[in-house]
């Protein structure tokens, strides 16, 4: 049973998530999250309290600039490919897989890179061959994908 406002006081200390105990910034010890680790709507609620006014802004900035990169057209379907791949994807492949247009694939392949979520790697071969691979940054997204699909078992857009 997930808990309420009458189970948690100001006096508990931070707990694992599993424990079903809620954060609280009153405590006087900062509520630590690890990636990946699930929050109750209170937990991330606390952790986002929890930080300085000037670290909250950075944070902001960069979900804010991560959703912005992300909510192009095709940005998920691209790095969905890559979360459940076995290693590097070559442009073909994307291309093949993917229902993008070419220029829209390599536009978002760029960005994506710039980003810092793919590194790409050409080689000096004829024809040409390019491949992408996730950074540890873009592999750090892989379990929102897991998130999405496990949604997409229960519900329907």
């Amino acid at each position: 049973m997930p808990p309420t406002n009458e189970d948690s006081s100001a006096s508990e200390t931070p707990t694992e998530p599993d424990t079903g105990e809620e954060l609280t910034p009153d405590t006087g010890e900062e509520p630590t999250a690890e990636i990946g680790e699930e929050l109750t709507r209170e937990e991330a609620a606390a952790l986002r309290a929890s930080f300085d006014p000037e670290e909250r802004a950075r944070i902001e900035n960069t979900v804010a600039s991560l959703l912005s990169v992300l909510g192009k057209v095709h940005a998920m379907s691209i790095l969905s490919a890559f979360a459940f791949a076995d290693g590097p994807l070559r442009f073909s492949d994307l291309e093949s897989d993917l229902d993008v247009p070419p220029n829209t694939l390599s536009t978002r392949l760029h960005e994506l890179t710039q980003a810092g979520l793919l590194t790409r790697r050409a080689y000096d071969e004829m024809p040409p061959r390019v491949e992408y691979e996730p950074t540890e940054k873009g592999k750090a997204l892989f379990p929102v994908f897991a998130h999405l699909h496990h949604w997409a078992i229960e519900y329907d857009v």
